[in-house]
């Protein structure tokens, strides 16, 4: 994993708040991803993980403060590309309909050019084989990489990925796992929602730990995973017994699949 040097960061968020009438979705969320570091949000559903996301991406209103590379991001903005931001979906958000390549074009101009440039990012991740086929023909995991491409082709700096791990096997797991961290490797920083507690533990720099809105753990993978707080709060089990070091297929299934 990344070693990082002091720098500004990338991704500033300080004292998101976020309320739906009510209820307090976020409270005083505050958290940083530097350039090329892999930081992951993680915690039980409705910790408030994707609502991080949706308050980044302007979707929603908040209270607090959002700043790509120390420039806070205007309210209102919804079209993130121009400051470098790119996010996958749950739901992957692709055009069936379409070519993986004719997807992949949508967020970048037309002209030869952009063809070109869809297309090596199509074959960068082993996806050049099936560039001329409908996504609906496609398996879920080649999905799964047409949508990330889609992100990458704009040559983004920040990349949001949403349960990027979610509904792969092992093998496309760990390819997964090599493709991001080239991702990170190239200086781009990355910030992902995932429930896959093994695919976190092995890829992330750094951990923060939403429960009930607010942060309640952050730090390394080994400082998470030994952390009483979130065993008891994210796996629902006593402090101590060791609920990492099985196979996490526990974990997994009490974590669910929404955020």
């Amino acid at each position: 994993m990344n070693q990082q040097p002091t720098t500004t960061p990338r991704l500033q968020v300080d004292n998101l708040t976020v309320r739906f009438g009510g209820l307090t979705a976020l409270d005083d969320v505050t958290f940083s991803v530097r350039p090329g570091e892999v930081v992951a949000l993680i915690g039980p559903n409705g910790a408030g993980k994707t609502t991080v996301f949706n308050a980044i991406c302007n979707l929603l209103r908040y209270d607090g403060r959002i700043r790509i590379d120390g420039a806070p991001i205007p309210r209102g903005t919804s079209r993130l590309g121009r400051h470098g931001v790119a996010r996958t979906l749950q739901g992957l958000g692709l055009f069936p309909s379409m070519t993986a390549l004719e997807n992949v074009l949508v967020p970048i101009a037309s002209g030869p050019n952009a063809r070109a440039a869809a297309l090596a990012q199509l074959t960068e991740l082993d996806l050049g084989r099936v560039a001329a086929r409908r996504v609906a023909e496609l398996s879920y995991p080649d999905r799964k990489r047409v949508a990330l491409a889609r992100a990458l082709v704009t040559d983004p700096s920040l990349m949001l990925l949403d349960e990027p791990a979610g509904g792969l096997g092992s093998d496309d797991i760990a390819a997964l796992t090599s493709t991001i961290r080239e991702i990170a490797q190239s200086g781009r920083s990355v910030l992902l929602v995932e429930h896959h507690v093994d695919f976190v533990m092995g890829l992330a720099d750094r951990i923060f730990v939403l429960d009930f809105g607010r942060l309640i753990a952050a730090g390394t993978p080994a400082e998470v995973r030994a952390n009483p707080k979130v065993e008891e709060a994210y796996l629902g089990v006593p402090a101590g017994s060791e609920p990492w070091e099985a196979t996490g297929n526990t974990a997994r299934a009490t974590l669910g699949a929404s955020s």
